[in-house]
């Protein structure tokens, strides 16, 4: 668990969480166990994500990744275990609110990496293996379940716990679901301009996997245009502009 937590990374999800919760006026210490939370299961879908049985990554953060050094079984039940100890740390660590004020957070967290979330983008992306007439629609399902959810739930968590209305809430939601798919489309252009030294991880492996990606279906360049649209989007949608 240690391994894989702490190996580094953009730590994006914490980040959007705190930023969440000091923009609509609430505290550090309010969102930082929602925020560690967040991140225990970020590594806990890039270890199951790294299996053999999914994207059979060599390279995760720089290193090996985690199967390769503790073998499948352990890996499997790492992420597991970080998956149980994010709801129990939200659950135990959250203070300076009223509990009621919690559940609300962990049920948009459970929502978010369920079969409404995560796991359905998961499923989509392995039903697609292979396939060559998976349209634009099909793949921003895609995307918007397996990367944008978790994306979402960060900065509802922390608007959450910050205090914020359900207005300020679904301004931030709509903000960070046009970041997650933003946040893909720039990923599926690196893997296949990048090499995996320069990532830090695995490259190539959706294009082994015949797996339709942004620039498979719209090649480099309109995947470009595409992410800038998506961006200028998710700004307009956000402050109403």
């Amino acid at each position: 668990m240690r391994y894989s937590l702490l190996a580094g990374g953009k730590r994006v999800c914490p980040i959007f969480c705190i930023a969440a919760c000091e923009l609509v006026g609430g505290t550090l210490p309010v969102a930082m166990p929602s925020a560690c939370a967040l991140e225990m299961i970020h590594t806990m879908s890039l270890i199951h994500d790294d299996l053999p049985c999914m994207d059979d990554g060599d390279l995760r953060r720089g290193k090996p990744t985690n199967h390769k050094v503790y073998g499948e079984a352990v890996a499997v039940l790492a992420g597991d275990a970080l998956l149980a100890l994010a709801f129990e740390h939200i659950a135990a660590e959250t203070k300076g609110v009223n509990p009621s004020q919690i559940v609300r957070p962990i049920r948009e967290l459970g929502r978010s990496i369920g079969a409404e979330g995560i796991v359905a983008g998961q499923v989509a992306d392995i039903c697609s293996e292979g396939m060559s007439n998976i349209s634009l629609k099909e793949l921003e399902f895609i995307h918007l379940h397996k990367t944008a959810c978790l994306l979402e739930a960060s900065v509802v968590l922390g608007a959450i716990m910050g205090g914020g209305t359900n207005e300020e809430i679904e301004k931030l939601r709509s903000f960070a679901r046009s970041t997650g798919l933003l946040f893909q489309v720039m990923d599926d252009i690196l893997d296949v301009t990048k090499s995996s030294l320069e990532l830090g991880k695995t490259t190539g492996k959706d294009v082994l996997a015949h797996k339709v990606t942004y620039p498979k279906l719209l090649g480099v360049e309109k995947s470009r245009e595409f992410a800038t649209c998506v961006e200028v989007g998710s700004i307009r949608k956000c402050f109403h502009l």
